[in-house]
C-alpha cells in the first residue's frame, strides 16, 4: 500500500491516530455525557459540541498562521498534543454533579473543551501540511527524472490522501467502545445496569420532583426497578448514586484519551527527522523575480484562492451534514433504535470501521478508471460525494417516514409499549453511504488544497480547509432543533435538500476547478 509513496507517510499517520481515538471518544459521548452529567437539553448540549467541534477546526486556522510565521511546523504539532492531554486529564476527574456545583464543574468542563480544541487546532492542520509537503517534494524529485515519472508522482497525491485517512481512522475503529464499555462494567460493579432514559429522569427528579407528572413516575419506577434499583418513597440517594456511577465510566475512559495522546507524541517525536522542513525548502527557492513575473504569479495565486474558496464553501455545508453523526444522529440512534445489544455511542464505530474497508475499495476503482484513461478528476469527486450524502439522508428521510416517527420530543413522551424501536441495520446503511460521501470529499479535500495552495501559505491553506469545517460545525446545533421539533423526516429532508443543492454547485464549478489544478 505504501510502495512508490513519499517516506514518511506511515509515521505521520500512526502519529495522527492518537488524535483520532480522542477525537472519536469525544464524538460519541460528548452530547450524551453532557445529558447525562449536567442534566442538561438536548438543544444546550449540541450547542456546546457545535462551539466545541468549531473550534477544534477553527483554531487550525490559527495554528497554520503560528507554524507559517514561526516556519516551526514540527513543535506546534507536539506542543498541541501537549495541551490535548492537559484538556483529557481534566475531563478524566470524577467529581459529581449537583446543583450547588453544576455550574462550576460545566465551567471546568468548557475549559477542558477549549484546551482539546485548541491543541488540536496546533496539531491537525499542520501534520497535514507535512503530508502535503511530502508530495511537494516527491514530485520535485520525480520532475528530475522527466514528464513521465512527475505525472506518475502527481497521480499518487490523492491516493497519498487517501492511505494517510485509512490508517488515522484506526483508533476510530476502537475509540466508540471505551466509554460504553467502562460505563457498563462500572454500573455492574456497584450492582446496577445501563439505561440510557434514565439519567434525565434523575435529573428531573432531583431538580423539581414535583413537577413530575404521575406518567412520569411511573416510568422512572419501571426504569429504576429494570437496572436493580428498588423503588422508595424518596429516591435522592438512588439519583445521585446512579448518576455518579454512570458518568464514572465516562470519565475513565479520557485516561485512555491521554495515552492515546502521549503515544502519538513518542511516535512523532521518534520519526521527527524523516519528516520535511518546508523552512528549508523556502530558503532553496529563494529567487529574484521580475515585475511582470511577479505580476503573473499574483494573478496565478489569486486564481489558486478563489479556487480553494469556493471548494472550502461546499465542504461548509457537507460537514454541517455530515457532524450530525454526533448530534442528531447520535440522539437517534438513542431514541429510536434498538439498545439491547448495542449502547448508542458504539455506531460512532461504524463510520471509521467504514473508512478502513472501503478505502482500498475506493482507491482500487479509481486507480482503474485512471488506468483506462477515464480518471475523476478531484473536484468531481468532490462533487459525487455531496451526492452520495444526499443518497443517505434521502434513505433515512423515506424510512422515517414509512414508520410514521414524530418528532423526538413526541416520540420519548411514548409509553415503551407504543414505540416502535428501529432495527440496526437502519445506522448500518445510514453511515455506509455517509462514509462513502466522506471517502470523496475529506481525503480528497485535502488533497485538493495541497495541490492549489501558494507554497508560502500552506499551513495557512491547510487551517482554512479546517476553518470550513468549523463553520459547518458552529450549525450544528440546528439539527436537535429540527429534531425534537419537527417530524424526523422533515429534519432528514432538510439535510437532503443542502446535499443536492451543494451538489449542483459544485458540478457548476467543476471544469474551471479542473484548470486551475492542472
Amino acid at each position: 500500500m505504501f510502495k512508490n509513496h513519499p517516506k514518511g507517510l506511515l509515521a505521520a499517520a500512526l502519529s495522527n491516530m492518537g488524535e483520532r481515538f480522542g477525537y472519536y471518544i469525544m464524538n460519541a459521548v460528548l452530547v450524551l455525557f453532557l445529558c447525562s452529567k449536567f442534566g442538561l437539553s438536548e438543544e444546550k448540549s449540541t450547542l456546546i459540541y457545535s462551539f466545541f467541534y468549531a473550534g477544534i477546526y477553527l483554531l487550525s486556522l490559527v495554528g497554520g498562521i503560528i507554524a507559517d510565521k514561526t516556519q516551526n511546523y514540527k513543535g506546534t504539532i507536539m506542543t498541541g498534543l501537549f495541551i490535548m492531554a492537559a484538556g483529557y486529564v481534566i475531563l478524566s476527574v470524577p467529581v459529581l454533579a449537583t446543583p450547588q456545583n453544576s455550574a462550576f464543574l460545566l465551567a471546568v468542563t468548557c475549559v477542558a473543551l477549549f484546551f482539546i480544541a485548541f491543541g488540536n487546532g496546533l496539531f491537525k492542520g499542520n501534520l497535514q501540511a507535512i503530508v502535503g509537503q511530502m508530495y511537494d517534494n516527491f514530485e520535485a524529485d520525480a520532475a528530475k527524472k522527466g514528464e513521465e515519472a512527475l505525472a506518475i508522482a502527481r497521480d499518487k497525491r490523492d491516493s497519498g490522501f487517501q492511505i494517510f485517512y485509512v490508517f488515522i481512522n484506526v483508533g476510530g475503529v476502537v475509540a466508540p467502545f471505551v466509554a460504553p464499555l467502562l460505563r457498563e462494567w462500572w454500573l455492574e460493579n456497584n450492582g446496577l445496569i445501563y439505561n440510557s432514559a434514565l439519567p434525565a429522569y434523575c435529573h428531573q427528579y432531583l431538580t423539581n420532583m414535583a413537577a413530575m407528572s404521575a406518567e412520569g413516575l411511573t416510568n422512572m419506577q419501571t426504569l429504576v426497578e429494570s437496572v436493580g434499583g428498588t423503588w422508595a418513597a424518596d429516591m435522592t440517594e438512588f439519583c445521585n448514586k446512579y448518576l455518579k456511577v454512570f458518568n464514572e465510566g465516562v470519565h475513565y475512559s479520557f485516561i485512555a484519551s491521554v495515552a492515546a495522546m502521549l503515544i502519538s507524541l513518542t511516535i512523532f517525536i521518534a520519526n521527527k527527522r524523516i519528516f520535511p522542513t518546508p523552512t528549508k525548502k523556502v530558503a532553496a527557492a529563494s529567487v529574484e523575480y521580475s515585475a511582470a513575473e511577479k505580476a503573473a504569479m499574483a494573478a496565478e495565486i489569486k486564481q489558486r484562492l478563489m479556487a480553494l474558496f469556493a471548494v472550502l464553501g461546499i465542504a461548509i455545508f457537507f460537514w454541517f451534514s455530515f457532524h450530525q453523526n454526533g448530534t442528531s444522529l447520535s440522539l437517534f440512534a438513542r431514541d429510536f433504535v434498538d439498545q439491547s445489544l448495542v449502547a448508542p455511542e458504539i455506531w460512532q464505530a461504524l463510520n471509521p470501521f467504514f473508512v478502513i474497508v472501503l478505502t482500498p475499495v475506493i482507491m482500487w476503482i479509481f486507480g482503474s478508471l485512471a488506468r483506462k484513461g477515464k480518471a475523476i478528476s478531484t473536484p468531481r469527486k468532490i462533487a459525487i460525494g455531496m451526492g452520495i450524502a444526499g443518497t443517505a439522508f434521502l434513505f433515512l428521510a423515506i424510512y422515517s417516514n414509512i414508520m410514521n416517527y414524530p418528532s423526538a420530543t413526541e416520540f420519548r413522551a411514548l409509553a415503551p409499549a407504543d414505540k416502535v424501536i428501529s432495527g440496526a441495520w437502519v445506522l448500518i446503511v445510514l453511515y455506509f453511504f455517509l462514509t462513502v460521501a466522506e471517502l470523496f470529499i475529506s481525503p480528497l479535500g485535502l488533497s485538493f488544497v495541497s495541490k492549489v495552495a501558494p507554497r508560502h501559505m500552506v499551513g495557512l491553506c491547510q487551517g482554512l480547509w479546517l476553518g470550513a469545517t468549523a463553520l459547518g460545525n458552529l450549525m450544528l446545533w440546528v439539527g436537535p432543533l429540527m429534531y425534537n421539533a419537527w417530524p424526523i423526516w422533515q429534519c432528514w429532508t432538510v439535510f437532503l435538500a443542502v446535499c443536492i443543492i451543494s451538489m449542483g454547485v459544485m458540478l457548476g464549478m467543476v471544469k474551471w476547478l479542473e484548470r486551475v489544478t492542472q
